[in-house]
């Protein structure tokens, strides 16, 4: 898999595409993350991304000659992404498509955004992260590629894990303990000590939907409720 990012600050990426999972995946040659700087694509001296908007306004634009540049230049995997409040909520359900395909590029905006021509006719779709403001994409890119980047054959050590995640079946994960069996009085449950691989396996899937029910309704809505399994499932480790 082939990964493209455009940003005006290429360096953020430098660390983060050296280490955990990413990183792992990057030296394995599991997917290849390529990242370009906006600024190569600008035609003046001064390698300008950004100017005033028509109309007036508070803040600047980027604009779309050096973005168009830049990423014509690269040839990079598609859909193209922009990084931006407007776009698709990003969530596993797209992170599991992306991760299916050859590879995907995104595009990282800065100040008050991009020109709309960059929008109508250069990238393919937008994605956010939710309904919050930041100052640029670059965090939402990261955010994109290691959700994506994990899902990838090979990248995690046990693949499990990825089928196991939060929100991989539309629920939230179920707890974790580990070592000591005791802290400050606080013990695991007896049921995860009890050798009961399939009443382990019932528990966790309980305590996932209970988790779920309790926390993201929403998630328990889009799944059409709970059915009747699930209902005795609560009902046997008393969660209902």
């Amino acid at each position: 898999m082939r990964v493209d990012v455009f940003t005006i600050f290429p360096s953020m990426f430098e660390e983060f595409l050296e280490f955990g999972v990413i990183g792992r995946g990057v030296e394995q040659g599991r997917f290849v993350v390529r990242v370009h700087d906006l600024r190569a694509g600008a035609g003046d001296p001064h390698r300008s991304v950004d100017d005033a908007p028509f109309g007036g306004g508070a803040g600047m634009v980027m604009m779309p000659e050096p973005l168009f540049n830049a990423v014509e230049q690269a040839d990079p995997p598609r859909p193209l992404f922009l990084l931006g409040p407007a776009g698709r909520r990003f969530d596993q359900a797209i992170a599991l498509e992306l991760a299916s395909g050859e590879g995907f590029s995104l595009l990282c905006g800065r100040y008050e955004g991009v020109d709309q021509r960059v929008r109508d006719h250069l990238v393919d779709d937008e994605l956010s992260l939710g309904d919050f403001v930041l100052a640029g994409g670059e965090v939402g890119a990261m955010a994109v590629i290691e959700a994506v980047g994990r899902l990838v054959p090979g990248v995690l050590g046990n693949e499990l894990s990825a089928a196991e995640d939060s929100f991989s079946d539309g629920l939230l994960e179920y707890p974790h303990y580990t070592r000591p069996a005791e802290f400050r009085d606080w013990p695991v449950p007896d049921v995860l000590l009890s050798g009961d691989h399939g009443r382990v396996e019932r528990w966790r899937k309980a305590q996932s939907l209970a988790r779920t029910v309790a926390l993201r309704p929403d998630l328990v809505d889009a799944r059409g409720g709970l059915s009747d399994e699930e209902r005795s499932l609560l009902d046997e480790f008393g969660l209902s």
